[in-house]
């Protein structure tokens, strides 16, 4: 199964592809826009051209479990996507993520802005890989 990974974010949305015979996850793009419209209409866009089978939806949630505003979009994000496009979608806590892939741009000899540019897909790709290798996916 082929899967599309959404790491949401209030500015920038990170996309990552992957499958679950390959296990292979490859960071895809970052979508830049604070417009919850256009980010739809984005979003929409790669799914089109990625043809996924299902979508992956980071929830972000505190670092205690609870869920705060941030989370409750996701769940509205992931909802809206699968109704308006019918694929199954899957939330996956995020916590930890972004740490992971500064950790993978860490050394890298990239400026403040192209590690910006990279991160979000790379928190997607984290986010797809920790979805794949649970025991039930």
């Amino acid at each position: 199964m082929r899967y599309l990974a959404i790491d949401p974010g209030d500015k920038r949305t990170g996309l990552a592809i992957g499958d679950d015979q390959t296990r292979i996850v490859s960071p895809l793009q970052v979508i830049e826009t604070s417009s919850p419209d256009e980010r739809l209409r984005l979003i929409s866009r790669v799914i089109a051209d990625e043809q996924p089978d299902a979508i992956v939806v980071g929830l972000p949630l505190n670092m205690d479990g609870s869920e705060g505003e941030p989370a409750k979009r996701s769940r509205a994000l992931a909802q809206t996507l699968s109704a308006r496009l019918g694929l199954p979608a899957h939330l996956m806590d995020e916590r930890l993520t972004s740490a992971a892939a500064d950790a993978q741009l860490a050394g890298q000899g990239l400026t403040r802005d192209q590690k910006k540019a990279r991160r979000d897909a790379l928190a997607a790709a984290e986010i797809l890989r920790d979805f794949l290798g649970r025991e039930d996916a």
